[in-house]
Order: structure tokens, then C-alpha cells, then sequence
């Protein structure tokens, strides 16, 4: 299965809230394993977001969504 980044989250801790939010609604998608540095704790740099190549669109325009809802104004890709 291929892997496509649909997103960049500002910092790991984001991200993780990103990925929880999108897969509480039954969407498939994870933070690309090589932009974060766990073993140094919680990174602050970008990190991107991945789902499978036919699901990112809906992944995308899933957290485009849940992002206006909020009032934040940045999903990176």
C-alpha cells in the first residue's frame, strides 16, 4: 500500500491530536514515522500526515474541515 503525506502538522504534538481527530472519524491515516523524534521527547519541528494514496484526499479535505471548525488556519500540504 502507498502512503501519500496529505498534510503538515506545525509541531509533533499537532499532529498527534491531528491523527487522533481524523481517526476517531473512522479515517485512516498516520504521522510519517521519519519526522519524529521520540526518543527526545515531543519534537517541535513540522511533521507531515499520511494516509493510504486513495484515502488522502478525503483525509485532506477532512482536516481542511475540521481546522475551519476550530478557527486554525493551517494544514500545511
Amino acid at each position: 500500500m502507498k502512503w501519500t503525506v496529505f498534510a503538515t502538522a506545525p509541531d509533533q504534538m499537532t499532529a498527534e491530536m491531528w491523527v487522533e481527530l481524523l481517526r476517531h472519524d473512522g479515517i485512516r491515516c498516520e504521522i510519517r514515522p521519519g519526522d519524529t523524534s521520540r526518543f527526545m521527547g515531543v519534537g517541535t519541528l513540522p511533521v507531515r500526515l499520511v494516509a493510504p494514496e486513495d484515502q488522502a484526499a478525503t483525509a485532506k479535505t477532512a482536516l481542511d474541515l475540521l481546522l475551519q471548525n476550530t478557527g486554525a488556519d493551517d494544514s500545511g500540504e
